[in-house]
């Protein structure tokens, strides 16, 4: 049913296709680039906005990452109230309001005085643009995924939606590279007084673009049909019957609860091995800032490289089988390649090689997972239903990564905890995901 208007939708409008993977990859670019940047000066920041004494000590640290958990816990709030918007009035004019606040907060990152200039304000202001960050953050994935699947031909979700996790290793690649290039140019005092600002600033064009091409963006087939059954419009001659009524809200937040499941020990190992690394790296290995940067660009370039094939694959063997097969990857190897980071007999060449397969690890989880979350919800609270179970999936299990990490490392000693983490998460989410159907990558999205 679904299926034969949506292909009839591709077969006409292509470019409309092509449109809504770009301007719906776009956002989630800027708000990973920024959350990456945030993690990876994370040492800086500390020392900035909660040293008074400028000394990025542990606890600094973790009052940074606390700040990066708190932006995470109002993604949730973000995701109920943009997505209640876009699931009443559109994916369009939502995910245009949420590009412009995600826009401003990052960029008043850049902006913000420090504690050496405004005292214990400073962390305070720091913390309120990370809770507007959340909010805009909140309702930025569940429109965009809607949108690329939705628009998908047939057969393609998984590579459709696959674009949102690729756009995400893109934004870490581009906030990682900057780092990395800014600590190469710029020396140790500049980088620290001013230098680390520049990444914050460069969300402003950034954004600019992003909202241009939200702008010339169109509303999906899928919102298009279901909208026009609840204004009373009747299916066209020789289309589809009406679709059932829309699910109870019980209904739903089971789904989402499902979701979250088969979304955490993503959610974890991607926030441990792609954003928090660095700080591991130096606060408890001992790496110099530019070795730390230069190691997490190795794991995301391993995540980058995994997620369109993964999403593509999952949509010829199923969901279930690509992302079963990264978590048990995750479980198995998490723990050896931490050691072999540890080792300082190790070389260069086999770290990179550790890092680079945890990243790929945690493509295999992110390729298919846009994809299987749409399908999980009908269109009438789609942007709503993924929107909630991925936020509420990253606000306890990657917001609080870098947090419990910090801590627990810092009151036990302990320098496996990263992996025991990931172990852990993945073990606990692993029956969520083999209970999902193996055909469900066949099926139309529900109307």
């Amino acid at each position: 049913m679904a299926a034969t208007a949506e292909a009839g939708t591709e077969e006409a409008a292509p470019p409309a296709s092509r449109r809504a993977l770009v301007a719906g990859s776009v956002g989630n670019f800027i708000e990973w680039y920024e959350f990456g940047v945030y993690g990876y000066f994370a040492t800086i920041i500390a020392a900035r906005f909660f040293a008074p004494d400028g000394a990025g000590d542990a606890e600094a640290l973790v009052k940074t990452y606390a700040s990066f958990a708190l932006a995470f816990f109002f993604r949730p709030v973000g995701a109920a109230l943009f997505g209640r918007i876009g699931d009443r009035i559109g994916r369009r004019p939502t995910l245009i309001l949420v590009v412009l606040l995600m826009t401003a907060a990052t960029a008043a990152i850049g902006l913000l005085p420090t504690y050496a200039t405004v005292g214990a304000a400073a962390p305070w202001l720091l913390t309120l643009v990370r809770v507007v960050q959340g909010l805009s953050a909140g309702g930025e994935f569940g429109g965009a995924v809607s949108v690329m699947t939705e628009f998908a031909p047939p057969g393609r979700r998984g590579l459709y939606g696959a674009w949102q996790s690729f756009t995400v290793a893109l934004g870490l690649l581009a906030g990682a590279g900057l780092a990395a290039l800014l600590a190469t140019v710029l020396g140790e005092d500049d980088l620290q007084r001013w230098g680390w600002r520049l990444p914050f600033l460069l969300a402003v064009p950034l954004g600019l673009a992003a909202l241009w091409l939200r702008l010339r963006l169109e509303e999906t087939p899928s919102f298009r049909r279901s909208s026009g059954r609840a204004h009373g419009a009747g299916p066209a001659a020789g289309s589809a019957p009406a679709a059932v009524p829309p699910p109870s809200a019980a209904a739903t937040w089971r789904a989402v609860g499902l979701g979250v499941g088969r979304l955490m020990g993503w959610s974890a190992a991607g926030y441990t091995f792609l954003v928090v690394m660095p700080a591991y790296l130096q606060s408890t290995l001992g790496a110099s800032f530019r070795q730390a940067l230069v190691a997490t660009v190795v794991a995301n370039a391993g995540f980058a490289l995994a997620i369109l094939p993964a999403g593509a694959l999952s949509d010829r063997i199923g969901r279930r089988a690509v992302m079963v097969a990264g978590t048990v990857a995750l479980l198995v190897l998490a723990l050896p390649l931490l050691n072999l980071l540890q080792d300082p007999d190790a070389s260069p060449a086999a770290k990179a090689a550790a890092v680079f397969a945890a990243g790929a690890a945690v493509g295999l989880l992110a390729g298919p997972g846009p994809a299987m979350l749409a399908e999980m919800f009908p269109t009438t609270v789609r942007y709503t239903g993924l929107g909630l179970a991925y936020s509420l999936s990253n606000a306890v299990f990657s917001g609080s990564a870098g947090l419990i990490i910090t801590e627990l490392i810092q009151r036990t000693g302990d320098a496996d905890i990263p992996a025991y983490y990931v172990v852990a998460v993945c073990a606990v989410g692993l029956p969520a995901l083999l209970a999902l159907r193996g055909d469900d990558h066949r099926r139309a999205l529900r109307d």
